[in-house]
């Protein structure tokens, strides 16, 4: 019963506690949100201050005896709304909730949560950018330009491309907001070049489209995961604490709650009462399943994910070439600062084109304990904002000892090693060389033409 004081009731113990008992509730599962995950699950000292370059970026410089002549970056969008299916089956579990709210309330203090918990979100939002997501995308912009000064600096050329989703095109002017007036573009609204032949090359690519996206049987292992006993006891546990028949809950039902914590977390950085719903244990099962529709959609399941992003692979190596031949001729560099923004489903496939981040054994839907130390797990891959960057550097070779062409990569502001040297600075040469089949075997318009005859096995991807 709640304590009085001079005639004023004051909350119950538990009342005051709830605030903290939800954030600690969060806490534990923001690692595990998947493509949902707030840029800064990868990068925590953002948290503390959004400008900041991080303690690594100190030690990623290189000799001053090398100069960069150009900065190629790939960024998906800035943190969005939940998209309108989302949003639908969202409204679906809220409306069930609310027509048992009598009944619940006494039995069932977390489904009465819920019901009173304010359905904020339209249809209308559909996966638009946020306002957090411009401000990803304009802190981005600064800390790149912290980090590469000479490249960032006043009247240098900026080409700016984006997919024609809204959320991209909205995160390209917020990057280019990001950087100032500094740049030789006539004023902060500059055009973006609307690209979705690499930004969306999944789209326009036949095979793709018919043999996996369009495809339910691709999904198989998914939805196996679905039924399967991890999802199962979740399922269970998530109905016993709405009060709701199991029949009524489903994974879709299920993830959709999971996500709402994600989002709310996301877009208006609190605790939202669906987290309390989840247990950490709970949120790697739900990661896991989001990342097996990742790795069967997106990455290595089939082969045509990766071998469809080589449009986009070339176009960036076509320009790091342009970049070497300028230099050679001692021309200015005409394309300094290239910066296109697209999305997870961008990032995923180029990564795993290149060989990144693959495990020794498929994630499928009966290997989920083994799968637990997995190097797939897209939040830490392609959260919102994320950003692959290729730097090339021209060196002098007298006082460096090192080849005259430089480059390295950095995912999510991180330098990665590459596979061919396990080091974080390569010979461009030498890296041209480790994906020579890729650069001058891999043709789009081949790969993505759809097979002769009839086919219907996956297995033939």
């Amino acid at each position: 019963m709640a304590s009085r004081r001079a005639g004023v009731a004051l909350p119950s113990a538990a009342f005051l506690l709830l605030p903290l008992l939800l954030a600690m509730a969060s806490a534990g599962l923001n690692g595990y949100f998947g493509t949902k995950s707030r840029y800064e699950e990868v990068n925590p000292h953002l948290v503390g201050d959004p400008l900041s370059l991080g303690p690594a970026a100190a030690g990623s410089r290189l000799p001053a005896a090398c100069a960069p002549l150009q900065l190629r970056a790939v960024l998906r969008h800035g943190t969005r709304y939940p998209t309108a299916g989302q949003i639908r089956r969202l409204g679906e579990l809220h409306a069930r909730l609310l027509r048992r709210r009598a009944a619940a309330a006494a039995a069932c203090p977390a489904a009465a949560d819920l019901a009173a918990w304010q359905m904020w979100y339209e249809e209308s939002l559909d996966g638009r950018l946020a306002p957090q997501g411009r401000r990803d995308m304009e802190h981005l912009a600064r800390r790149l330009a912290a980090r590469f000064p000479a490249l960032f600096a006043a009247r240098r050329r900026l080409e700016l491309a984006s997919s024609s989703k809204h959320r991209c095109l909205q995160s390209s002017a917020a990057f280019r907001r990001g950087l100032g007036p500094s740049l030789s573009l006539g004023s902060d609204e500059v055009e973006v070049e609307v690209n979705d032949s690499l930004m969306r090359f999944f789209d326009h690519c036949a095979k793709f489209v018919a043999l996996v996206e369009e495809n339910d049987t691709a999904m198989c292992q998914v939805n196996a995961f679905k039924e399967g006993p991890e999802m199962r006891k979740v399922l269970e546990k998530v109905a016993s604490a709405l009060c709701l028949p199991v029949e009524e809950l489903n994974a879709d039902l299920v993830q959709v709650a999971f996500l709402t914590c994600s989002y709310e977390l996301a877009i208006k950085n609190v605790t939202s009462p669906w987290c309390s719903l989840f247990s950490e244990e709970d949120a790697k099962v739900l990661e896991y399943l989001n990342d097996l529709k990742q790795y069967w959609k997106r990455g290595y399941g089939y082969d045509i994910n990766s071998r469809s992003s080589c449009i986009l692979f070339q176009d960036i190596f076509q320009h790091l070439d342009k970049a070497v031949e300028d230099s050679k001729s001692s021309k200015p560099i005409s394309s300094p600062l290239i910066v296109q923004v697209g999305h997870a489903e961008t990032l995923q496939p180029l990564l795993a084109l290149m060989g990144f981040f693959k495990d020794d054994e498929p994630l499928k839907a009966n290997n989920y304990v083994r799968q637990t130390h997995r190097k797939f797990r897209s939040g830490r891959i392609v959260p919102y904002a994320a950003n692959l960057v290729f730097v090339l550097y021209h060196c002098d070779q007298v006082k460096t000892s090192k080849e005259e062409y430089q480059v390295q990569m950095l995912l999510n502001e991180k330098l990665m090693p590459f596979h061919h040297s396990n080091e974080t600075i390569s010979a461009y040469a030498d890296l041209k060389d480790y994906y020579k089949d890729i650069l001058e075997n891999c043709h789009f318009k081949e790969e993505c033409e759809l097979p002769k005859v009839n086919i219907t096995a996956i297995d033939e991807l």
